[in-house]
């Protein structure tokens, strides 16, 4: 892995993985990951926010998927989006349990594996599970990057992930995680 001097990008074999402050809905990805819950039809923070963005039409295909469980994820179109597609990720509520980190990783995992398997080549990720299902910032942002970094070391069908974090707050504890991986590897 080589990475430049602000930590902001780091190479993973073909593929690159970046850290940014902004709005994952004016993302000129691809894709775009959804911090969903599990009935999928909208809620706060990130979820309503790409709901909104997105217009009803997310709504109504949201309501033909019949729901998602945590630790998976759905995709959908991305309708009036920059981003084709709306990849939804159902994340944990936050316990305090190890059964956290295995969700969290896992949904990062299935919304992956669903960007190779439809050839979509670069992917957004908010912080999932950080808003309202309380996951604390510090503890998400190593195991979100950790599980991304091992896919893209094993696939080489994406080409950029990219974390867009919702305040500097954010951005901070992801880019602390990954100089720790980075150090670590």
């Amino acid at each position: 892995m080589l990475a430049d001097s602000n930590l902001t990008k780091v190479r993973v074999n073909e593929s690159m993985l970046e850290l940014v402050e902004g709005d994952i809905t004016r993302q000129e990805t691809e894709a775009i990951v959804n911090a969903a819950n599990s009935s999928l039809l909208g809620g706060g923070g990130v979820d309503g926010a790409i709901h909104r963005a997105a217009g009803p039409e997310l709504l109504a295909e949201c309501r033909t998927l019949g729901g998602c469980p945590p630790g998976e994820a759905r995709l959908t179109r991305g309708y009036r989006l920059k981003a084709k597609y709306v990849i939804h990720g159902v994340g944990p509520i936050y316990s305090g349990t190890p059964r956290d980190a295995e969700l969290l990783a896992s949904v990062h995992r299935h919304a992956l594996q669903l960007a190779s398997e439809h050839r979509i080549v670069t992917v957004a990720f908010p912080a999932i599970s950080t808003g309202v299902y309380g996951y604390p910032m510090e503890e998400a942002a190593p195991v979100a990057l950790q599980t991304v970094i091992e896919y893209l070391r094993r696939h080489s069908e994406i080409k950029t992930v990219r974390f867009v974090l919702f305040g500097r707050r954010a951005y901070q504890a992801y880019a602390t995680a990954l100089k720790a991986l980075i150090v670590d590897d």
